[in-house]
């Protein structure tokens, strides 16, 4: 069994660390800034790559793959892009013994390799609009790093798509922006903000950058996603035009959008407690475990019985049977516990006697008796109210942690005590967000939609006439 983990209270850093390793989620690489990601933690990534991909074929998109190596020329090309990465890019410049005669990027992001085969594979308005994804490895030279919430390689999936009208690549943006918030909030069971970033937080060559911001358990603010808007700034930089349906020549406008392995950070920081692992059942890749609880006496009996509830339940739920008779039921619940799984399943010679089952559940810990019989239709209503109930929790700390401030002095003071996301009117002047975050440490995470109720008030930091709702929060 695990040794104690850190509590959240004590270490919330070593708290998250504790858990991933302890539960066997990832481990750190030779490679300084690197993770391998373990089976545990693959298999939720799958659970959730599987999910968004289903997404993504039904709003229309086709996964591709792309070269993982990028001319330095291409990055080059679009000026924003490359001051934005420019401290982040490693760079391939021997090849096969030799130095080649120009260097290589490692990709940190797709864009620039992608639109150099638009401008191939576009020609006509016949050609639009161009809805491509892929899944990839992605290479930034982080100077600090974090087990899944910053490294210098993970793994994430990259949208790009082309469209014939500005129109159309904004529909496109908010579009994408909304799967990820579904995705957030019925499958990770967690809610998020929507909205846009400003100028100094945008993405390096977007005209506009959204994104979906969470709050974690210690109130500090992850984005799990962002969807940007391109404009034509790529298909300028590639000369990437196309034939309008009235005969003339005009440049496609772009979208691109992504989530990373940065999702099974946020899916522990949400939900985690300090037992260990806390998973959703939608995105668990076991969502119960039955423990027989037998001796020397009662073992086959208890063992076979087991067997055939397991038998029962396995082609509607994914289900292990932990009959390993070397550890005591103890260690096994506070094993399985570490690793999250959501419901636990307890039989033992009474409960087979009395043809029943114990179901106890992950995130309260409460048991439950049931009739074997009712064991499917049971297990099944309680991993939803456990979705649920998630939910809900992260939500109700959410709204706890949120205020509505005008006035500066009280700003500072939820920043410098326990935190959490404070909306507050902003003239929109970039020195007054640079101030803000140079004295409170805290950043817009977003300027969110459809919120009009603070506008026509004061700006948190200057005081003049403020049109703009932002939230601001430490983050991630």
């Amino acid at each position: 069994m695990a040794v104690k983990i850190t509590t959240r209270a004590e270490n919330y850093s070593q708290w998250y660390i504790d858990i991933i390793l302890q539960a066997k989620l990832a481990d750190y690489s030779p490679v300084k800034g690197s993770m391998v990601i373990r089976p545990r933690g693959f298999a939720i990534w799958e659970k959730m790559k599987s999910v968004l991909d289903s997404m993504f074929k039904e709003t229309g998109h086709s996964n591709a793959y792309f070269p993982l190596l990028i001319p330095e020329s291409f990055i080059k090309k679009e000026a924003e892009h490359i001051k934005g990465f420019a401290p982040e890019l490693a760079v391939v410049t021997h090849g096969g013994g030799e130095k080649l005669e120009e260097p290589l990027v490692i990709r940190p992001t797709s864009e620039t390799i992608i639109w150099a085969m638009y401008k191939k594979w576009i020609q006509s308005y016949r050609d639009l609009p161009l809805l491509i994804n892929q899944w990839a490895n992605i290479v930034r030279w982080e100077k600090r790093t974090r087990l899944f919430l910053r490294t210098t390689e993970f793994l994430w999936q990259e949208g790009h798509t082309a469209h014939a009208s500005k129109a159309e690549a904004q529909e496109e943006t908010l579009r994408m922006l909304f799967v990820y918030q579904n995705f957030a909030e019925s499958f990770m069971a967690m809610p998020v903000l929507t909205g846009e970033k400003t100028e100094s937080e945008k993405f390096a060559g977007a005209v506009k950058t959204y994104s979906i911001e969470a709050m974690m358990q210690d109130r500090r603010a992850l984005q799990a996603g962002t969807s940007h808007n391109l404009g034509q700034n790529f298909a300028k930089a590639f000369d990437v035009t196309y034939q309008t349906q009235n005969g003339e020549r005009d440049h496609v406008w772009a979208t691109s959008w992504g989530v990373s392995t940065r999702l099974v950070g946020a899916l522990i920081m949400a939900h985690s407690d300090d037992r260990g692992l806390i998973i959703p059942p939608k995105l668990a890749p076991i969502k119960a475990v039955i423990i027989p609880i037998f001796n020397n006496q009662n073992k086959s009996r208890v063992l076979s019985y087991a067997k055939v509830l397991f038998e029962r339940i396995k082609t509607s739920y994914s289900t292990e049977i932990d009959d390993d008779e070397q550890n005591k039921p103890g260690w096994k619940f506070a094993e399985w516990e570490l690793q999250g799984v959501p419901v636990r399943i307890e039989i033992g010679p009474r409960d087979m006697e009395n043809d029943q089952v114990v179901l106890a559940r992950r995130d309260t810990g409460k048991k439950i008796t049931i009739p074997a019989k009712d064991l499917e239709e049971t297990l099944g209503n309680l991993l939803e109210e456990i979705q649920n109930n998630l939910y809900h929790r992260a939500l109700l700390l959410r709204k706890k942690n949120t205020y509505q401030i005008k006035e500066y002095a009280e700003f500072k003071e939820i920043f410098d005590g326990p935190g959490g996301f404070i909306e507050s009117a902003w003239c929109g002047n970039p020195e007054c967000e640079a101030k803000i975050k140079e004295e409170t440490k805290a950043t817009i995470r977003v300027l969110p939609l459809g919120r009009d109720e603070l506008k026509n008030h004061n700006c948190i930091y200057c005081g003049s006439t403020a049109d703009k709702i932002a939230v601001f929060s430490k983050a991630y």
